[in-house]
């Protein structure tokens, strides 16, 4: 008479039901500490602030025998919360007033940690689409079929939604950095 052996049969169910309660503890254990980590964050809308923002046309130099000018903008970020923020990355939206599609963007990494008060070092987001054209350059800015340009700030925090800090027209002028 042949019987059916089976090896340890008890311990292999319970070792997977120890397996499944071990696996339940590290997925609530990682859940709580990532919802733990986001809520001492403050929101990057709330938290920052632009500051010493600066705006004009940047020289690009002579493309194929044009001049060429590009709008930028620079600008600080505050953080005026009461918490450090850190994982904020940047982008600049740059349009022609009146148009809603883009003309150019700029992406920064933007900051690691901000500390509560504290400002980053100036940023500089500066389009790659811009005019040209024979004139001297002063001219360009005040020929007659030139359209002024706003850039829009984004930030965004960790893995949250672009937020926008501002929005600022491009101010008329020559810029050299």
């Amino acid at each position: 008479m042949a019987t059916m052996v089976s090896y340890n049969a008890r311990m292999r169910d319970s070792e997977k039901r120890w397996i499944g309660v071990w696996l339940m503890v590290v997925m609530v254990s990682a859940a709580a500490l990532q919802v733990g980590c986001s809520r001492n964050e403050p929101d990057a809308a709330k938290a920052l602030q632009l500051t010493d923002v600066e705006s004009g046309w940047f020289d690009a130099g002579i493309v194929n025998g044009q001049n060429k000018l590009v709008p930028t903008v620079s600008f600080r970020v505050k953080n005026v919360a009461d918490a450090s923020i850190s994982s904020v990355s940047f982008n600049t939206v740059f349009r022609v007033i009146g148009d809603p599609k883009e003309l150019s963007a700029s992406f920064l990494r933007g900051i690691d940690t901000l500390k509560p008060a504290e400002s980053t070092q100036p940023m500089v987001a500066r389009s790659t689409l811009g005019y040209t054209s024979p004139e001297p350059r002063l001219q360009m800015l005040q020929h007659s079929q030139f359209k002024d340009v706003e850039a829009e700030v984004f930030a965004k925090h960790r893995s949250n939604q672009w937020v926008s800090l501002g929005k600022y027209t491009v101010k008329r002028q020559l810029i050299t950095q």
